[in-house]
């Protein structure tokens, strides 16, 4: 048997399982709580190293179906948008505007990184990229698209460099975020805002003595109204030539939704959208880091172990010296740097499990959960795509010789 190809409600029950063993492992050592790492990750990894044991040792080459993994991510980014009131969005607006510009100059900073490390092992530029934003920032999605346009401007294997680099970003990201939120927490002796702690608490408590299966079925219902609606709009988008993720469209129903629903007296129970939305977070995490395929990425681990330590400094550095000092040197500036990093080497789902972590240990912050998805879902690829295009316009990357020219 040379193949094992994982479908269905099966894929559901392994991501559950490798949640139960990440959290089991979490508690055993005591070192992952303490900085906040994600059970997802610590799950997640584990399997992925157990699939490429097996594969390496003469057994079946492990795949997962990841049809349920992105209709967790429409979940997710839905419940986003249902917590995204209006008057949070006018409270964060000069915060989202700052950390907008400081996404900015951090991705010409990645890339600049990872252009100078590509230099310096004397390969092509271009592949700096891929080592920087394109796959960092970027993801699998982005790497997947830029590497074909690489391949085909005379760079072989950028498709096959970004996804491993977009891979192992996903676990750093999710590795180092919590680590220095819970280090700046404990070293400037931060803590939530005592009235947004109690609000929080209070509104917890309310929507659980409320709870019934009438209030669990119109949630159900909510979301799969703005999934529907997210759908349709973005086909109508893209037979307009407009293409958005879905995620982003559904997001949109979801804050649109909320706000009708505050307008008219009767205000969605946000509390129960939050829970759903961890759920649906931590499985499509683990659903993730299960699949990777390392035994793939085998024969590259050295340079890119290398490369994703330096740019692990990089990122490190910058969330501490520039976006904790802007974003305000609090415990909502901490958390956002948790986030950030997550961001910056991973993906949003791993920025939000990121801050997740640190807000279950020392309390909400309602400021990081509105501008982190916000820059991920609406900014950070804009963003990407225009640094990108910036560096390949740059002479020393136009002009430099192709591999085998």
């Amino acid at each position: 048997m040379n193949n094992l190809h994982v479908t269905g409600v099966d894929v559901v029950i392994v991501a559950i399982a490798v949640l139960w063993v990440g959290s089991r492992i979490t508690r055993v050592v005591p070192i992952l709580g303490k900085y906040s790492i994600p059970i997802a990750v610590t799950g997640g990894l584990l399997c992925s190293i157990i699939v490429a044991a097996v594969s390496s040792l003469g057994g079946p080459k492990i795949t997962f179906e990841m049809t349920i993994r992105d209709t967790l991510l429409m979940i997710f980014f839905t419940t986003i948008g249902v917590s995204a009131k209006f008057s949070r969005l006018a409270a964060g607006g000069k915060a989202l505007g700052v950390m907008v510009v400081c996404a900015g100059v951090f991705l010409v900073v990645q890339d600049f990184t990872g252009v100078l490390l590509a230099s310096s092992f004397g390969a092509h530029p271009g592949y700096g990229l891929f080592a920087g934003s394109v796959s960092l920032a970027g993801g699998h999605g982005t790497a997947i698209a830029w590497g074909q346009e690489a391949e085909a401007a005379g760079l072989p294997n950028a498709d096959l460099a970004g996804i491993a680099f977009a891979t192992f970003g996903l676990v750093a990201g999710g590795i180092i975020g919590g680590p220095v939120s819970e280090w700046l927490i404990k070293r400037n002796g931060l803590a939530p805002d005592s009235a947004i702690e109690e609000a929080s608490n209070l509104e917890e408590a309310e929507e659980s003595e409320v709870y019934s299966l009438e209030s669990a079925l119109g949630v159900m219902l909510v979301l799969a109204v703005c999934l529907s609606l997210g759908e349709v709009i973005n086909r109508w988008l893209f037979s307009n030539d407009i293409k958005l993720p879905g995620f982003l469209t559904a997001m949109m129903v979801g804050i649109l939704v909320t706000n009708l629903a505050d307008r008219s007296g009767k205000p969605l129970p946000a509390g129960y959208f939050d829970k759903v939305g961890e759920i649906s977070l931590q499985l499509f995490l683990a659903m993730s880091l299960m699949s990777m395929d390392l035994s793939s990425l085998a024969d590259s681990f050295g340079t890119i172990f290398l490369v994703l330590m330096i740019q692990i400094v990089v990122i490190t550095l910058f969330a501490v010296l520039v976006i904790f000092r802007v974003m305000g040197r609090d415990y909502d500036a901490a958390v956002i740097v948790g986030g950030f990093c997550g961001l910056g080497m991973g993906a949003t789902p791993v920025a939000i499990a990121n801050m997740n972590a640190v807000t279950r240990k020392y309390g909400p912050s309602f400021k990081a959960f509105l501008v982190i998805p916000l820059v991920g879902a609406f900014f950070i690829d804009l963003l990407n795509a225009l640094v990108i295009k910036f560096f390949i316009g740059l002479p020393f990357l136009q002009h430099a010789p192709l591999p085998g020219g």
